[in-house]
């Protein structure tokens, strides 16, 4: 395991206790901007690259859930080029991933679908690449490590569908008063579970602990579970809910020994616990969680 010098304090803490805040912001830019989001009925893509694509998977699956219409989330080099939309999100904090701008090169040549960027920096390509643009100002970051952009642009997102915004960002204040869980930071392994939603923000969690201190994390829908990935679950390993639990997986669960930590709020602040978790390991194994191996701010491809 590689080390690199672990700052007195990271930024990726600070971002991570900025989410409350950033949500409530979001919420309200959501009722500022919200000619440029999707109407009810509009048949709609969401693309991003990594963390923004779990994003766009998580906001797919609750758009459908609050019958706004047909939704489809794709990391942004697998969208099908020939599908037509009425609108196409691109979800991505530095405004200069190669993949999403790509497919905004692509879209805009075609003239198939209304495009819309929510992004950090107003500064980027990914501006005028789309026909109208979200900027998010508040929610940048200083760590690779994404946690307060990406979670304040589904805040934004869930706003737009009419979620009460105010409500998640309370539990996210919960969540990080309650601190780093102590099971969480003793397990060999972990495994996030979800439904819906959740599932999305499950992969998101289990990215964020390999991320920033290189734990073996693995994630999955909640119903999947047992069709195999059960058959690693021991004492000494946890199993992260986001969200509620079908009939009987929790006992199940239970009988394998394994740890099961599930809370009683939104997935959205379930996934500031693991943000926690992250920092708080990366720094316990005497890794930078700010700047985790191999990794960059935004990939940028050469031409």
């Amino acid at each position: 395991m590689s080390h690199t010098a672990v700052p007195a304090s990271s930024f990726l803490a600070r971002e991570i206790a900025s989410q409350p805040e950033a949500w409530r912001t979001a919420a309200r830019v959501a009722v500022d901007q919200r000619v440029k989001l999707p109407t009810a009925g509009e048949r709609v893509a969401v693309i991003g690259c990594g963390t923004s694509w779990f994003i766009a998977q998580a906001y797919a699956s609750l758009r459908e859930a609050a019958g706004h219409g047909e939704t489809d989330a794709f990391a942004a080099s697998e969208m099908p080029r020939g599908r037509r939309y009425d609108r196409v999100l691109c979800i991505s904090r530095s405004g200069t991933t190669t993949e999403v701008l790509e497919v905004l090169a692509a879209l805009g040549a075609a003239r198939r679908a209304t495009t819309v960027a929510v992004t950090a920096d107003a500064d980027t390509p990914i501006v005028d690449a789309a026909n109208a643009a979200i900027v998010l100002p508040f929610a940048d970051e200083r760590s690779v490590v994404q946690t307060v952009f990406a979670t304040s642009a589904l805040a934004l997102l869930r706003a737009h569908l009419g979620d009460d915004v105010e409500r998640l960002a309370d539990q996210a204040a919960h969540a990080i008063e309650s601190g780093a869980d102590g099971r969480a930071m003793e397990a060999e392994q972990m495994t996030f579970l979800g439904s819906g939603a959740g599932a999305a923000l499950a992969h998101e969690a289990a990215l964020k602990l390999r991320e920033a201190a290189q734990c073996w994390t693995e994630a999955y829908p909640a119903m999947e579970y047992r069709h195999g990935p059960i058959s690693i679950a021991q004492p000494g390993r946890a199993v992260w809910a986001l969200g509620p639990l079908p009939s009987g997986l929790a006992d199940d669960i239970v009988r394998t020994g394994a740890s099961l930590l599930a809370f009683d709020e939104d997935p959205s602040a379930t996934l500031v616990r693991a943000h926690m978790v992250a920092e708080a390991l990366a720094r316990a194994r005497g890794l930078n969680p700010d700047q985790p191996r191999h990794l960059t701010r935004s990939v940028v491809l050469p031409a």
